[in-house]
């Protein structure tokens, strides 16, 4: 039998991709692999990068390219056959890297090549790429006796298998969970969420409409829905997902996998010598020490408490006051904000979606892209797709090709939440030449319905170009080494910094001009409902700043604390709630049992990287705001310090060789109208 996850293709080969090629082809790739490796160690002669780092460069390059659809389709068409045989392939992969990692011959190759005369005649990017390998070693457990080496390849295969579980309990929760419901019901919501409502009950050949947890459904009734009771249903089906209450208590419940998720991380951190694994998790990040992330985290906190709670307050008046609502709960906090919000700034959100139809932002973004950058973007048609969804398109420049990326914008069943970049390819130099990269970008947006093209929200256009700034990242780079090509090699806590930086177009009069188009007329968004948007743009920032600190606090102390007496996840979040959250939670809120990015995800003790990121591309984006959104040099200035350089030097050096300095706090304060 042919697997097509073994055949060398300049794009990955979908549609012949089935579940029983999977663990066959993973299980070849890695046998082959380590005894390749052991054949390479045993050849005399000095160490080289032709002769060591690039042949185990080619390795990991032909395993990402079998693994790297199938990781994509487990995420965006999950089914039980594929799910199985991605999750039989998790320790086989954990087991792998480990051995990698931990193995003593292979380190000391490494270096070796370091303390060689060669090493010096390399170039900054392969010097890089070789430091952060031998951090990677210790950071593997290279150094560790017999049996701790034994017990760190447990404890990763173990958390590799927890965090999968982790992530599939929330994709069946949010799977689970259903309420058919009557246009009545729904009164309030736009006519659009009621179509996509109606569209989902007759895809399930149901009458009337269908309410689901994915965030298109539940976003429009937490903000519009007149139906009190609905709205606490629908919330508190959200907020308990995967945990042991709610209306599958105990179901899908991650309560067991958290404590034990935490339990190994912590045993993990304290066998490499650090104390807890927050500090473990900043070995690979910008900020110094975790004291340096909590104070960071506490400053931001300072600067935004007062406008935080006189917005809660000015909320909770107004509910009162205007609208009869003696007690805001969480279900209320949305509903009446839009009605907050339409009566300050005499703006709904529903009237900027005409004006935001996907193809024309997509346009838009694309030229905002080629101002900026010198670059240009066209559709690719015929390729091999795995849902119709799906399309895939090309960056050029000067008519010459520089990387692809795939585009998968719509919520549907089976498919991961959230919105993600991930690479399918890497830009490297080869034997055979240059391979360029590509992308994945994946959201959730709400599906078109019937012939109707899909109309954007405000805060979906933003994620767009957050995805594309993240995908720009990856795809722009010149490196070519794999190590540090695109975000490889990146400090986490800086990764955020072109995708945060390129929501900031999102907001400027010049970019909306052809970013937006009505659907039906082309007209650009009308000068007075432009400034209301833009006036609007910091209603309730400082409560959204708090909800963020929230999270990024718990996420950190939880790492930090985990281990000493009587703590408990559940613990910690109450705590931090009760110094930084603004809006009260209801005891049934089980946030943390569907917090994906720290549980299931690349975020554990780094969740802070988003505010972190923000600082920079706040600051970043000051620049443009004094040399102008659109200078072309300034642009080109940005492309080469940081989309560029990717991984090739230490963060803060590539900021402030853009910047000239240090990033400051004052600009994201003011950005969010924030006193500083």
């Amino acid at each position: 039998m042919t697997n097509p996850l073994l055949e060398k293709n300049l794009l990955p080969p979908f549609s012949a991709i089935q579940a029983e090629h999977v663990e066959p082809a993973v299980r070849q790739l890695i046998e082959r692999h380590k005894a390749q490796l052991e054949a390479l160690l045993k050849q005399p002669g000095p160490r080289s990068w032709e002769s060591l780092i690039q042949p185990i460069e080619d390795m990991d390059d032909e395993l990402a390219h079998c693994w790297s659809p199938v990781s994509h389709l487990n995420g965006v068409l999950n089914s039980d056959d594929l799910r199985a045989a991605y999750n039989a392939c998790l320790p086989l992969l954990s087991e792998y890297r480990t051995w990698l990692g931990q193995h003593t011959a292979l380190y000391e190759a490494y270096v070796e090549l370091t303390d060689s005369k060669g090493f010096s005649s390399l170039t900054q990017a392969q010097q890089r790429a070789i430091d952060n390998a031998l951090r990677d070693f210790r950071l593997a457990g290279v150094a560790l006796p017999e049996d701790g080496k034994i017990r760190y390849g447990e404890l990763q295969q173990r958390l590799s298998d927890l965090s999968s579980r982790f992530s599939d309990n929330v994709l069946d929760a949010t799977n689970a969970w259903s309420r058919q419901v009557t246009d009545a019901q729904l009164a309030g919501l736009p006519a659009s969420a009621i179509a996509s409502a109606r569209q989902a009950a007759q895809q399930r050949d149901l009458s009337d409409c269908l309410l689901t947890l994915d965030f298109p459904s539940v976003f429009p009734v937490l903000t519009y829905c007149d139906d009190r009771d609905l709205r606490r249903d629908v919330y508190l089906a959200n907020v308990t997902r995967a945990s042991d209450i709610g209306p599958d208590a105990g179901r899908f419940d991650n309560s067991a996998l958290i404590d034990e998720i935490l339990d190994l991380r912590l045993e993990l951190a304290k066998l490499l010598g650090f104390n807890n694994y927050a500090e473990c998790s900043l070995a690979t990040k910008m900020a110094e020490s975790p004291q340096h992330v909590v104070d960071f985290l506490t400053q931001l906190a300072e600067k935004s408490s007062a406008q935080a709670r006189r917005e809660w307050q000015e909320l909770c008046d107004f509910a009162a006051h205007e609208q009869g609502v003696a007690e805001l709960k969480p279900w209320d906090v949305a509903y009446y904000s839009e009605k907050l919000r339409q009566r300050t700034f005499s703006i709904a959100q529903e009237e900027v979606r005409p004006y935001l139809p996907v193809n024309r932002v997509l346009n838009g973004l694309f030229e905002v892209v080629q101002r900026l950058y010198g670059v240009s973007v066209s559709e690719v048609d015929d390729f091999d797709s795995y849902h119709p969804q799906a399309r895939l398109f090309e960056i050029r420049q000067e008519g010459e090709p520089l990387a692809r990326f795939y585009l998968d914008l719509y919520a549907r069943s089976h498919k991961r939440g959230g919105a993600w970049m991930d690479d399918c390819r890497v830009r490297r130099l080869t034997e055979s030449g240059l391979q360029l990269p590509v992308a994945y970008l994946v959201c959730n947006f709400t599906a078109p319905v019937g012939e109707e093209p899909a109309l954007l929200t405000e805060n979906e256009m933003t994620t767009l170009f957050h995805e594309f700034g993240h995908g720009l990242h990856h795809m722009l780079t010149q490196q070519h080494v794999a190590a540090v090509s695109g975000i490889n090699g990146v400090a986490w806590d800086a990764v955020e910094l072109p995708s945060q930086f390129l929501e900031n177009w999102c907001h400027q009069p010049e970019a909306l001009a052809f970013v937006s188009g009505h659907v039906e007329t082309g007209e650009p968004l009308p000068q007075a409902l432009l400034e209301k948007m833009l006036a609007a743009r910091n209603f309730q920032a400082g409560m959204q700043m708090m909800r963020q600190l929230e999270f990024s606090l718990f996420d950190f102390q939880l790492h930090q604390k985990w281990g000493q007496p009587g703590v408990t996840a559940q613990g910690i979040i109450d705590a931090v709630r009760a110094a930084v959250a603004v809006v009260p939670a209801v005891p049934e809120n089980r946030f943390q049992h569907a917090f994906s990015h720290i549980f299931a995800g690349g975020y554990a003790a780094g969740y802070y990287s988003y505010k972190w990121a923000e600082v920079l591309s706040a600051d970043a984006f000051a620049r443009f705001e004094e040399e102008g959104i659109f200078n072309a040099h300034t642009g080109m200035e940005f492309r080469r310090h940081i989309l560029e350089a990717g991984g090739s030097q230490d963060a803060m050096s590539l900021f402030i060789g853009f910047r000239g300095r240090e990033p400051e706090i004052e600009p994201l304060l003011r950005h969010n109208g924030i006193a500083a």
